[in-house]
């Protein structure tokens, strides 16, 4: 099961973001990235994968990701 996305989006300042075309695009994104990351995991496991080393696989690739405000490399 796909947990709910955040109630509350942590802002650079710390404050919850509270713009709603913001919050509808987060929220948007969430189901989506969840949905992609749930075929992926469930296809691994049905092809014979280990659970517990496509959950590290998935968790890799989300900490392997650069962020947008700083030049990669």
């Amino acid at each position: 099961m796909i947990p709910a996305p955040p109630t509350h989006w942590a802002g650079l300042d710390g404050n919850a973001v509270g713009c709603r075309e913001k919050l509808r695009m987060l929220a948007e994104n969430y189901a989506e990235v969840s949905q992609v990351l749930r075929d992926a995991f469930d296809d691994a496991i049905l092809m014979g994968v280990n659970e517990q080393a496509m959950r590290q696989i998935l968790a890799d690739i989300v900490t392997g990701l650069d962020s947008p405000k700083r030049p990669a490399g």
